[in-house]
């Protein structure tokens, strides 16, 4: 029999409701890979009652006739950024450790409401603040993937690095992520899967923890376009509870998917051309530029100037929403509280935030707080908010020409854990391709195009228009159509 840890979210749910295999039997499966697993760090906690609870009421639905949810029998794994009723939710901090949210997120609750079960919850970046996954409180996630004859463990990308991990490995057909500046797509692209941040709105953000709220978006991570397409109909949609969520029916991307680019035109933005490139990333955006050819579109030169400026806004405006978001922290209502002898509510709300933030998200706190204090909120925030409106208005232009854009994900393949930690500026670089898009609130993903020459997983991302999430999916499969990518890391775990 197929190992059913193998198969992706289309074909468990197929396979389900053809009668193939009962839904118990995937959840028995990956509930074992995924406790065989724990040198990768990917779960923080494990829940295999969940997913298993989920897989009987999918079985039971099935023998009484009745017509299974969109994703019945699928097990998923649950970025711990999301709130999960009854279950411990940290965002990979000390100072939410034990936090047991009595409410459930929207989007996890829709995809409960899907038929989806948990697996469990996935380490991230703290409070997704960071581009390979060293800043979790509770150790490093490490990618699957390693070079030929090198122990060396390599980063999967953050934020959402326990997500990229886990489907990569293979010990979830899906997992859900948040993308801020790049944290679904970047650490698709070190790992070889598929990852969308759809527009702005798509997806709730009540009940996931607050990073910064004008850029935050919640989105699937999958081994193909097609999964992607299936778990993202499921999370979208709106929600009363959040002011930003777009009030816009679901569209069926699934069954509108089509790899033929006829009359469409793939803009190529010249500004993505950066200094360093390396030359397998150039090599892999040219091949990219054949197949959209391939596949019938036309290919069209495009202009974003104001792209150089995308990572310095980046880094005022989300560490400024951070400092206000991350207030609330202060060991008075939830979480860690430090409390020394004899001390006053402002020493516990210091004592509590030294001992309870890591160094990460204490740097951005202290950017943000920089920028927004009276002397220097003009110089630094509002003209950065006046760079955003100028990207915004660079692919406005941009999308005149064309129907989505074409770049490399990131600018390198995963590097080694420790590599760049101890260089800040060095970790902000790998989002510059993947910010300007969440500057303004487009749809991207991120599809596997290749190898590099050590055997690693290279990315290329689209962007689409707003609210074309459909362009986006379909450029995006004519892509891995044309790459065939099939390449899995060999566990060694």
């Amino acid at each position: 029999m197929t190992d059913l840890t193998t198969l992706g979210i289309a074909a468990i749910r197929d396979g389900v409701r053809d009668g193939q295999f009962k839904a118990r039997e995937v959840a028995e499966a990956f509930n074992a890979k995924v406790a065989g697993a724990d040198a990768l760090n990917a779960f923080l906690v494990k829940t295999p009652e969940h997913a298993l609870a989920a897989a009987d009421a999918a079985d039971a639905a099935r023998a009484a006739g009745e017509t299974l949810k969109p994703l019945a029998g699928v097990p998923i794994g649950m970025k711990d950024l999301f709130a999960t009723k009854g279950v411990a939710t940290t965002a990979a901090s000390k100072i939410l450790e034990g936090f047991v949210p009595p409410y459930e997120s929207t989007v996890s609750q829709n995809l409960w409401n899907a038929g989806a079960g948990m697996l469990g919850k996935l380490n991230l970046d703290q409070f997704a603040m960071g581009s390979s996954n060293e800043t979790s409180a509770f150790g490093n996630v490490v990618s699957p993937w390693r070079r030929p004859n090198d122990t060396a463990p390599l980063a999967p990308g953050g934020s959402s690095g326990g997500s990229s991990t886990a489907v990569s490995a293979g010990l979830a057909p899906g997992a859900t992520g948040t993308d801020t500046g790049g944290s679904i797509r970047q650490p698709a692209a070190f790992t070889g899967i598929s990852g969308i941040k759809p527009t702005y709105g798509r997806c709730s953000r009540w009940g996931t923890i607050a990073f910064a709220s004008s850029l935050d978006q919640a989105g699937p991570m999958a081994r193909d376009v097609r999964d992607c397409a299936i778990m993202l109909e499921a999370m979208a949609g709106f929600d009363a509870k959040d002011a930003t969520s777009l009030k816009l029916d679901v569209p069926n991307w699934e069954a509108a998917l089509s790899a033929d680019l006829k009359g469409k035109k793939v803009g190529v933005p010249k500004e993505y051309r950066v200094d360093g490139m390396p030359a397998e990333i150039e090599a892999l955006w040219q091949q990219g530029i054949d197949w959209m050819r391939d596949a019938g579109a036309e290919i069209v030169e495009v202009s974003l100037p104001h792209t150089k400026y995308a990572l310095p806004a980046y880094y005022i405006i989300a560490p400024a929403e951070a400092s206000s978001n991350l207030a609330r922290y202060d060991g008075v209502r939830y979480g860690l509280r430090d409390l020394p002898e004899g001390a006053g509510l402002q020493d516990m709300y210091a004592a509590t935030r030294a001992a309870g933030f890591g160094d990460e998200v204490k740097r951005r706190i202290l950017i943000g707080t920089y920028v927004l204090s009276a002397g220097f909120y003009d110089a630094y925030y509002t003209q950065a908010q006046k760079v955003r409106t100028l990207i915004a208005r660079d692919f406005e232009r941009a999308f005149d020409k064309c129907d989505v854009l074409l770049t490399p994900t990131a600018p390198s393949a995963a590097f080694a854990l420790g590599e760049k930690q101890a260089d800040p500026l060095a970790m902000y670089l790998n989002d510059v391709f993947t910010v300007p898009a969440s500057l303004a609130g487009l749809p991207a993903m991120s599809v596997p195009g290749g190898l590099d020459k050590d055997g690693l997983p290279l990315g290329l991302q689209i962007i689409g228009k707003p609210l074309d999430e459909q362009g986006v999916l379909n450029a995006s499969l004519a892509i891995e159509q044309r790459a065939g990518f099939t390449a899995r890391p060999q566990a060694w775990w």
